[in-house]
Protein backbone atom coordinates (compact mmCIF):
# COMPACT_ATOMS: atom_id res chain seq x y z
CA UNK A 1 0.00 0.00 0.00
CA UNK A 2 1.63 3.50 -0.75
CA UNK A 3 2.18 6.00 1.82
CA UNK A 4 -0.81 7.75 2.45
CA UNK A 5 -0.79 11.73 1.17
CA UNK A 6 -4.52 13.20 0.94
CA UNK A 7 -6.79 12.83 4.19
CA UNK A 8 -10.49 12.11 3.17
CA UNK A 9 -12.67 13.33 5.91
CA UNK A 10 -16.49 13.24 6.12
CA UNK A 11 -18.04 15.68 8.62
CA UNK A 12 -20.96 13.32 9.70
CA UNK A 13 -24.04 14.25 10.75
CA UNK A 14 -27.69 11.94 9.89
CA UNK A 15 -26.40 10.82 5.87
CA UNK A 16 -27.26 7.31 6.10
CA UNK A 17 -29.31 7.57 2.89
CA UNK A 18 -25.90 8.54 1.28
CA UNK A 19 -22.96 8.10 3.55
CA UNK A 20 -22.15 4.57 1.76
CA UNK A 21 -22.17 6.20 -1.63
CA UNK A 22 -19.73 9.04 -0.49
CA UNK A 23 -17.48 6.11 0.65
CA UNK A 24 -17.25 4.00 -2.06
CA UNK A 25 -16.67 7.20 -4.07
CA UNK A 26 -13.60 7.03 -2.05
CA UNK A 27 -12.54 3.68 -2.39
CA UNK A 28 -12.56 3.50 -6.32
CA UNK A 29 -9.97 6.46 -6.56
CA UNK A 30 -7.41 5.98 -9.26
CA UNK A 31 -4.77 6.97 -7.04
CA UNK A 32 -5.08 5.11 -3.98
CA UNK A 33 -2.89 7.23 -1.39
CA UNK A 34 -5.47 8.21 0.47
CA UNK A 35 -6.68 7.83 4.21
CA UNK A 36 -10.22 8.16 5.14
CA UNK A 37 -11.96 9.49 8.27
CA UNK A 38 -15.39 9.54 9.36
CA UNK A 39 -15.51 12.24 12.16
CA UNK A 40 -19.20 11.71 13.65
CA UNK A 41 -21.14 15.25 14.90
CA UNK A 42 -24.28 13.44 15.87
CA UNK A 43 -25.68 12.07 19.34
CA UNK A 44 -23.45 10.20 21.32
CA UNK A 45 -24.19 6.25 20.30
CA UNK A 46 -22.77 2.61 21.22
CA UNK A 47 -21.13 2.01 17.88
CA UNK A 48 -20.86 3.68 14.00
CA UNK A 49 -24.51 4.07 12.86
CA UNK A 50 -25.76 2.22 9.67
CA UNK A 51 -23.20 2.36 6.93
CA UNK A 52 -20.30 3.67 8.75
CA UNK A 53 -17.00 2.36 8.30
CA UNK A 54 -17.16 -0.49 11.00
CA UNK A 55 -18.05 -2.69 8.22
CA UNK A 56 -15.01 -1.91 5.82
CA UNK A 57 -12.09 -3.89 6.11
CA UNK A 58 -9.65 -1.43 5.17
CA UNK A 59 -7.02 0.08 7.55
CA UNK A 60 -7.34 3.42 5.82
CA UNK A 61 -10.36 4.20 7.00
CA UNK A 62 -11.63 5.27 10.48
CA UNK A 63 -14.37 6.41 12.58
CA UNK A 64 -13.91 9.03 15.34
CA UNK A 65 -17.40 8.57 17.61
CA UNK A 66 -19.17 11.82 18.85
CA UNK A 67 -17.47 13.86 21.60
CA UNK A 68 -20.33 16.00 22.71
CA UNK A 69 -22.24 17.80 20.09
CA UNK A 70 -20.41 19.75 18.33
CA UNK A 71 -21.55 22.41 15.66
CA UNK A 72 -20.76 22.70 12.27
CA UNK A 73 -17.86 24.42 12.28
CA UNK A 74 -15.97 22.18 14.86
CA UNK A 75 -16.62 19.16 13.72
CA UNK A 76 -15.22 20.75 10.40
CA UNK A 77 -12.36 21.85 12.63
CA UNK A 78 -12.08 18.38 14.18
CA UNK A 79 -11.69 17.12 10.90
CA UNK A 80 -8.57 19.26 9.88
CA UNK A 81 -7.27 18.51 13.17
CA UNK A 82 -7.59 14.69 13.21
CA UNK A 83 -5.96 14.08 9.94
CA UNK A 84 -2.54 12.78 9.20
CA UNK A 85 -1.61 13.94 6.31
CA UNK A 86 -0.40 17.39 5.07
CA UNK A 87 -4.12 17.87 2.39
CA UNK A 88 -7.35 16.92 3.44
CA UNK A 89 -10.55 17.54 1.56
CA UNK A 90 -13.87 17.94 3.77
CA UNK A 91 -15.89 15.50 1.73
CA UNK A 92 -19.80 15.94 2.50
CA UNK A 93 -21.55 12.52 3.33
CA UNK A 94 -24.21 13.38 0.73
CA UNK A 95 -21.72 13.85 -2.04
CA UNK A 96 -19.58 11.72 -4.19
CA UNK A 97 -16.08 12.03 -5.78
CA UNK A 98 -15.16 11.55 -9.66
CA UNK A 99 -12.44 8.98 -9.33
CA UNK A 100 -9.97 11.17 -10.41
CA UNK A 101 -10.28 13.59 -7.16
CA UNK A 102 -7.30 12.25 -5.63
CA UNK A 103 -4.69 12.09 -8.41
CA UNK A 104 -5.51 15.32 -9.57
CA UNK A 105 -5.70 17.22 -6.04
CA UNK A 106 -1.99 15.58 -5.30
CA UNK A 107 -0.99 16.80 -8.67
CA UNK A 108 -2.03 20.16 -8.20
CA UNK A 109 -0.34 20.45 -4.85
CA UNK A 110 3.17 19.56 -5.84
CA UNK A 111 2.68 21.65 -8.64
CA UNK A 112 1.47 25.12 -6.63
CA UNK A 113 3.14 24.25 -3.39
CA UNK A 114 2.63 27.65 -2.37
CA UNK A 115 -1.13 27.11 -2.11
CA UNK A 116 -2.49 26.94 0.75
CA UNK A 117 -5.78 25.68 -0.99
CA UNK A 118 -7.32 24.24 -3.86
CA UNK A 119 -10.21 23.09 -5.82
CA UNK A 120 -11.85 22.21 -8.51
CA UNK A 121 -14.92 22.32 -10.90
CA UNK A 122 -18.29 20.18 -9.82
CA UNK A 123 -21.07 18.16 -11.17
CA UNK A 124 -24.47 18.81 -9.84
CA UNK A 125 -27.01 14.92 -9.34
CA UNK A 126 -30.44 14.95 -7.52
CA UNK A 127 -31.31 12.23 -4.82
CA UNK A 128 -30.86 9.26 -6.68
CA UNK A 129 -27.18 10.48 -8.48
CA UNK A 130 -28.93 11.18 -11.72
CA UNK A 131 -27.34 14.57 -13.53
CA UNK A 132 -29.13 17.30 -12.47
CA UNK A 133 -29.36 21.73 -13.52
CA UNK A 134 -28.93 23.98 -11.29
CA UNK A 135 -29.26 27.63 -12.97
CA UNK A 136 -27.20 29.15 -9.91
CA UNK A 137 -24.44 26.54 -10.04
CA UNK A 138 -24.19 26.82 -13.73
CA UNK A 139 -24.14 31.15 -13.18
CA UNK A 140 -21.06 30.63 -10.89
CA UNK A 141 -18.73 29.60 -14.05
CA UNK A 142 -19.18 32.58 -15.46
CA UNK A 143 -17.55 34.51 -12.46
CA UNK A 144 -14.61 32.44 -12.75
CA UNK A 145 -11.64 34.74 -13.63
CA UNK A 146 -9.94 32.01 -15.75
CA UNK A 147 -11.00 28.89 -17.96
CA UNK A 148 -8.11 27.00 -17.14
CA UNK A 149 -5.90 27.19 -14.14
CA UNK A 150 -7.12 29.59 -11.31
CA UNK A 151 -4.78 31.06 -9.56
CA UNK A 152 -6.42 33.57 -6.59
CA UNK A 153 -4.32 36.06 -4.21
CA UNK A 154 -4.60 39.57 -2.79
CA UNK A 155 -7.35 42.02 -3.72
CA UNK A 156 -7.84 40.24 -6.97
CA UNK A 157 -8.74 37.32 -5.81
CA UNK A 158 -10.97 38.86 -3.19
CA UNK A 159 -12.64 40.53 -5.26
CA UNK A 160 -13.24 38.00 -7.58
CA UNK A 161 -15.22 35.79 -4.99
CA UNK A 162 -17.02 38.83 -3.48
CA UNK A 163 -18.43 39.30 -6.75
CA UNK A 164 -19.71 35.48 -7.19
CA UNK A 165 -18.34 32.77 -5.15
CA UNK A 166 -17.37 30.08 -7.56
CA UNK A 167 -15.63 27.96 -5.41
CA UNK A 168 -17.84 24.85 -4.59
CA UNK A 169 -16.93 24.15 -0.98
CA UNK A 170 -16.77 20.66 -0.17
CA UNK A 171 -13.92 20.44 -3.32
CA UNK A 172 -11.52 22.35 -1.58
CA UNK A 173 -8.14 20.55 -0.51
CA UNK A 174 -6.45 22.07 2.20
CA UNK A 175 -3.17 22.50 2.86
CA UNK A 176 -2.77 21.92 6.99
CA UNK A 177 0.86 23.11 7.23
CA UNK A 178 -0.79 26.36 5.73
CA UNK A 179 -3.08 27.08 7.90
CA UNK A 180 -1.19 27.64 10.68
CA UNK A 181 -4.19 26.75 13.12
CA UNK A 182 -7.03 29.14 10.96
CA UNK A 183 -9.73 27.66 11.02
CA UNK A 184 -13.68 27.32 10.63
CA UNK A 185 -15.16 30.16 12.53
CA UNK A 186 -18.36 28.35 14.53
CA UNK A 187 -20.04 32.00 14.63
CA UNK A 188 -21.60 30.60 11.24
CA UNK A 189 -23.32 27.89 9.89
CA UNK A 190 -23.83 28.70 6.27
CA UNK A 191 -20.85 30.81 5.26
CA UNK A 192 -18.15 29.14 7.01
CA UNK A 193 -16.59 28.41 3.42
CA UNK A 194 -16.54 31.60 1.92
CA UNK A 195 -15.97 33.29 5.66
CA UNK A 196 -12.44 30.94 5.81
CA UNK A 197 -11.15 31.80 2.14
CA UNK A 198 -11.74 35.58 2.48
CA UNK A 199 -9.36 35.85 5.35
CA UNK A 200 -6.89 33.62 3.29
CA UNK A 201 -7.06 36.00 0.53
CA UNK A 202 -7.02 38.95 3.24
CA UNK A 203 -3.83 37.07 5.17
CA UNK A 204 -1.61 36.85 1.63
CA UNK A 205 -2.72 33.73 1.26
CA UNK A 206 -2.72 31.38 -2.47
CA UNK A 207 -6.00 29.93 -3.73
CA UNK A 208 -5.40 27.52 -6.91
CA UNK A 209 -8.28 25.84 -8.87
CA UNK A 210 -7.52 23.11 -11.67
CA UNK A 211 -10.53 23.08 -14.68
CA UNK A 212 -11.26 19.26 -14.08
CA UNK A 213 -14.68 18.65 -12.80
CA UNK A 214 -13.77 16.09 -10.06
CA UNK A 215 -16.43 15.77 -7.81
CA UNK A 216 -20.38 15.40 -7.45
CA UNK A 217 -22.64 18.02 -5.35
CA UNK A 218 -25.71 16.50 -4.42
CA UNK A 219 -28.76 18.68 -4.20
CA UNK A 220 -31.99 17.56 -2.30
CA UNK A 221 -34.39 19.07 0.10
CA UNK A 222 -32.87 17.65 2.98
CA UNK A 223 -29.36 19.17 3.06
CA UNK A 224 -28.79 22.48 4.85
CA UNK A 225 -28.08 24.92 1.97
CA UNK A 226 -31.76 24.06 1.10
CA UNK A 227 -33.00 24.22 4.42
CA UNK A 228 -31.25 27.23 5.45
CA UNK A 229 -32.33 28.86 2.09
CA UNK A 230 -36.39 28.54 3.17
CA UNK A 231 -35.18 30.04 7.00
CA UNK A 232 -33.40 32.60 4.90
CA UNK A 233 -30.18 32.20 7.40
CA UNK A 234 -28.55 31.81 4.16
CA UNK A 235 -29.24 35.11 2.94
CA UNK A 236 -28.43 37.05 6.49
CA UNK A 237 -24.79 35.22 6.98
CA UNK A 238 -23.95 36.11 3.43
CA UNK A 239 -25.12 39.61 4.07
CA UNK A 240 -23.24 40.14 7.39
CA UNK A 241 -20.12 38.66 6.38
CA UNK A 242 -19.93 40.73 2.95
CA UNK A 243 -20.00 43.39 5.35
CA UNK A 244 -17.31 42.86 7.42
CA UNK A 245 -15.22 41.72 4.70
CA UNK A 246 -15.80 44.95 2.79
CA UNK A 247 -14.31 46.54 6.32
CA UNK A 248 -11.70 44.68 6.57
CA UNK A 249 -10.82 44.96 2.38
CA UNK A 250 -10.92 49.04 3.15
CA UNK A 251 -8.49 49.04 6.21
CA UNK A 252 -6.19 47.41 3.82
CA UNK A 253 -6.98 49.91 1.50
CA UNK A 254 -8.15 47.01 -1.23
CA UNK A 255 -10.40 49.91 -2.34
CA UNK A 256 -12.29 47.26 -5.54
CA UNK A 257 -12.51 43.98 -3.63
CA UNK A 258 -14.27 46.53 -0.73
CA UNK A 259 -16.70 48.00 -3.17
CA UNK A 260 -17.29 44.07 -4.96
CA UNK A 261 -18.77 43.18 -0.90
CA UNK A 262 -20.18 46.18 0.32
CA UNK A 263 -22.20 45.83 -3.14
CA UNK A 264 -23.69 42.65 -2.01
CA UNK A 265 -24.72 41.95 -5.51
CA UNK A 266 -24.59 38.34 -5.59
CA UNK A 267 -26.68 37.74 -2.88
CA UNK A 268 -29.01 40.49 -3.73
CA UNK A 269 -29.45 38.61 -7.18
CA UNK A 270 -29.76 34.89 -5.63
CA UNK A 271 -32.58 36.59 -3.27
CA UNK A 272 -34.17 37.29 -6.48
CA UNK A 273 -33.98 34.25 -8.03
CA UNK A 274 -35.14 32.16 -5.00
CA UNK A 275 -38.41 34.70 -4.38
CA UNK A 276 -39.34 34.15 -7.84
CA UNK A 277 -39.24 29.85 -8.00
CA UNK A 278 -41.01 30.46 -4.50
CA UNK A 279 -44.02 32.29 -6.83
CA UNK A 280 -43.57 30.22 -9.69
CA UNK A 281 -44.33 27.12 -7.45
CA UNK A 282 -46.98 28.82 -5.30
CA UNK A 283 -44.89 29.65 -2.09
CA UNK A 284 -46.37 32.71 -2.05
CA UNK A 285 -44.90 33.47 2.02
CA UNK A 286 -41.57 32.40 1.17
CA UNK A 287 -41.53 34.79 -1.91
CA UNK A 288 -42.59 37.77 0.10
CA UNK A 289 -40.03 36.83 3.33
CA UNK A 290 -37.53 36.95 0.53
CA UNK A 291 -38.60 40.00 -1.16
CA UNK A 292 -38.71 41.79 2.39
CA UNK A 293 -34.81 40.85 2.94
CA UNK A 294 -34.24 42.38 -0.03
CA UNK A 295 -35.52 45.45 0.53
CA UNK A 296 -33.54 45.10 3.55
CA UNK A 297 -30.55 44.77 1.70
CA UNK A 298 -30.85 47.19 -0.48
CA UNK A 299 -32.29 50.07 1.67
Amino acid sequence: MPDSVLTFAIPYYRGDNYIGRAIASVLTQRDARWRLLVCDGGEERPGPPRGLPDGYRDDRIRYIPPAGKPGMAENWNRCLRAAETDLVTLLHEDDELEPDYAGRMIAAAAAHPGATLLFCNASIIGPKGEPLFSFPDYVKRFFRPARGLTILRGEVGLRAIMRGNFIMCPTMCFRRSHLAGRAFDPQWRQVLDLDLTARLLLDGDTLVGIPESLYRYRRHEENATAAQTKNLLRFREEWALFRDVARRARARGWDRAAAAAASVGIVKLNLLYCAFNDLLASRGRGAVQKLRLLAEIAD
